[in-house]
């Protein structure tokens, strides 16, 4: 068994197979996983990698030696594993490692109901039983049983948002070839779309380019495929196609946050008044918009299980995420890219505008972009940047996640890594030029230079 330490994140389970992450290790886990669930059943489903069968597979293993029945919903997405757990009322694990390389591997865990696991909910308690060594069940074994919810999942979406009466729209998509090669079909037939579909085969070696859109090369095949189509706009998912990123028409980069806008304000025409999540790195936009529509902003710090829990404590009907990871409550207040590519396609058909020009009012400031800065000492660079800039005038400071420093016209936000030596650094500004001013000095500071 490899060492548990590396594989137990803040919010999952992830390393190497099978160096950190094997067979003994999946079975192991799955046995613990009953034991601090209580579980009587549990729903599986796994990526295209190479490892994720099998590791699935052992993991069922350890479930059902403890009495557990387990139902193998194969392969499928992250918000398919999701929907499972949400429509079968069951605790649920994904296998994958998202966008990750072709060498890693891991688990996203969740109670009955889609219900985040993460270290203070649960984690830390299956990682510690494994260590202790899980006890033998006094019992009869449980089933292990196959069950195929792709359609259900594909069906249930198209309930959530209204295409019928859009007009037809060109799109692709890239896969990256990831789970939304096996997804996206279902989930588009039946609806206006001429889909130009780009690296749909099912590889988890990532023959193309790894599947994290959220890095601009990954989306330099979309873009050109975009313009070259004359397309209405292009979609890209990651590996286990929880995230969903956009171009429009013109093959420019969408941002995360503008998605985030525009879903909150449809969501918020339909449930007038309500709370909307957002994440501190996200746009000043995003709540600027919330409160031009009558919504109640929530800021919250990065993470899906903050944004999860925020929003069941407030009862919020959407919540967005600047790496774009994008919560619904009518999805049990689960994350769905495939959701969110549902809102702007319906969006952008029930109009005549071009993509560019909708998301125009929701697109209003000059941001960076996620920057990571190696670093020695995380907390020392942090108290250097803060005293830069803390006595400036106009200057407020909170420590929600990490040091964010903001005025009217600029604000940045600096925060650790919790699996690596890194700083994260984001920083927006009213325009390009103030932007770029504010994120240099920064990194001049972080860095030593």
């Amino acid at each position: 068994m490899g060492d548990l330490a590396k594989i137990f994140k803040a919010y999952d389970i992830r390393g190497v197979v099978p160096a950190e992450l094997d067979a003994a290790t999946a079975e192991a886990i799955g046995a613990a996983f009953v034991r601090v669930t209580g579980a009587t059943a549990v729903v599986t489903a796994h990526d295209m990698r190479p490892s994720s069968g099998p590791l699935a597979a052992a993991f069922a293993r350890g479930a059902a030696a403890q009495g557990a029945d387990v139902v193998q919903a194969g392969l499928g997405s992250t918000d398919l594993l999701y929907y499972a757990s949400g429509i079968l009322d069951l605790p649920g694990v994904m296998f994958t490692a998202s966008h990750n390389p072709a060498q890693y591997n891991g688990m996203k865990l969740c109670r009955a109901g889609a219900r985040p696991i993460g270290r203070d909910t649960g984690l830390a308690d299956i990682r510690a039983l494994v260590e202790q060594g899980v006890p033998a069940f006094d019992g009869a074994p449980g089933t292990v049983t196959d069950r195929d919810v792709l359609q259900g999942y594909a069906d249930h979406l198209k309930t959530l948002v209204d295409l019928s009466g859009i007009r037809p729209l060109k799109v692709v998509v890239d896969a990256g070839n990831g789970m939304a090669g096996h997804t996206v079909p279902p989930v588009f037939a039946g609806l206006p779309l001429d889909l130009v579909p780009l690296y749909f085969e099912l590889d988890g070696t990532f023959p193309n380019h790894e599947a994290n859109p959220i890095e601009p090369e990954n989306l330099r095949d979309l873009q050109a495929k975009v313009r070259a189509t004359g397309a209405d706009l292009g979609l890209a998912f990651d590996g286990d196609a929880d995230r969903c990123f956009a171009v429009d028409e013109r093959g420019e980069i969408v941002s995360p946050s503008a998605i985030t806008a525009l879903v909150a304000a449809r969501e918020l025409a339909k449930h007038p008044g309500a709370p909307i999540v957002y994440n501190l790195i996200s746009s000043r936009a995003v709540p600027e918009v919330i409160a031009e529509h009558g919504g109640d902003g929530v800021r919250t710090r990065v993470g899906h299980s903050f944004i999860k829990q925020t929003m069941a404590d407030t009862g919020a009907v959407f919540g967005g995420e600047h790496s774009a990871h994008f919560y619904f409550r009518d999805f049990w207040f689960a994350d769905s890219g495939m959701l969110a590519a549902l809102h702007v396609l319906a969006a952008l058909g029930e109009g005549a505008a071009p993509l560019s020009e909708l998301l125009a009012a929701y697109d209003r400031y000059a941001a960076s972009g996620e920057i990571n800065s190696t670093v020695a000492d995380a907390a020392a660079a942090t108290e250097q940047v803060r005293a830069a800039f803390g006595a400036r005038p106009g200057v407020t400071i909170d420590e929600l996640d990490g040091l964010t420093i903001a005025t009217d016209g600029w604000w940045f936000n600096l925060r650790p890594s919790n699996t690596e030596p890194l700083l994260r650094l984001n920083a927006e500004a009213s325009d390009a030029a103030t932007m770029a001013a504010v994120r240099d000095e920064v990194l001049s500071i972080v860095r030593e230079k």
